[in-house]
């Protein structure tokens, strides 16, 4: 449907990102991260971090979303392989040539449904954005855009993806794709498994990149659990 996926380009425009090697990141420590969040007395526990989340705080520091989105790799809830049942239903209706009000409803429904298990899933944000855009909800339209550049602020700040030291890291690989698209690349169609980390190949462009690579040590360390 070319409307919504004209929509989506909301995802490229987050923030004017533009990419570039040079700009400063850090490895999440999480060693460090998982006992900071146990601390109730801090403003890094990690269950006032998700309420704020939750509530589309802007004021949270980057120290605190980081220690949110990567955090959440130790909470039980964390599952980077699960999948919704709900991601069916939002996909039919995604189908649907002519979208109507109630689909954006619906559309809307199943987001919160599916991010109720998963609150960092990218997909269901951007499309809940679209059907906001949509309905013309401009206020929780704001909010869920507060959300969705607090996961790629995170993102932003791990790594270049150049070389393996210097990897983004995520905590679901469905997070790869959606930086691509951030970033303004497109999947090239391969995708490797190299120790810990993944690499994704990247279609041709004009600042002539070959791949990416993500660091995805906490989605292997799930496996094994």
């Amino acid at each position: 449907m070319k409307k919504l996926l004209t929509s989506i380009l909301i995802l490229f425009f987050i923030g004017q990102i533009s990419y570039s090697q040079d700009w400063d990141f850090e490895k999440p420590d999480y060693s460090k991260i998982e006992k900071n969040i146990k601390d109730k007395k801090s403003n890094l526990y990690y269950e006032s971090l998700m309420n704020r989340f939750s509530k589309a705080d802007s004021t949270l520091s980057l120290k605190e979303k980081r220690h949110l989105y990567y955090g959440y790799t130790f909470q039980e809830s964390y599952s980077p392989y699960g999948r919704s049942t709900y991601e069916d239903s939002l996909r039919n209706v995604l189908q649907e040539e002519n979208l109507a009000h109630v689909d954006f409803e619906k559309i809307i429904a199943f987001g919160d449904k599916i991010l109720r298990s998963n609150p960092f899933n990218l997909d269901a944000l951007n499309y809940q954005l679209f059907a906001f855009e949509q309905t013309k909800d401009q206020e929780a339209f704001q909010k869920k855009l507060t959300q969705l550049r607090t996961i790629v602020d995170v993102l932003m700040s791990s790594g270049n993806g150049k070389t393996k030291e210097n990897a983004f890291y995520v905590i679901d690989t469905s997070h790869e794709y959606n930086l691509l698209s951030i970033l303004g690349f497109q999947f090239g169609g391969s995708q490797h498994l190299i120790e810990h980390y993944d690499y994704l190949s990247v279609a041709e462009n004009n600042q002539d990149i070959e791949g990416f690579y993500f660091d995805v040590t906490p989605c292997l360390n799930s496996i094994l659990k």
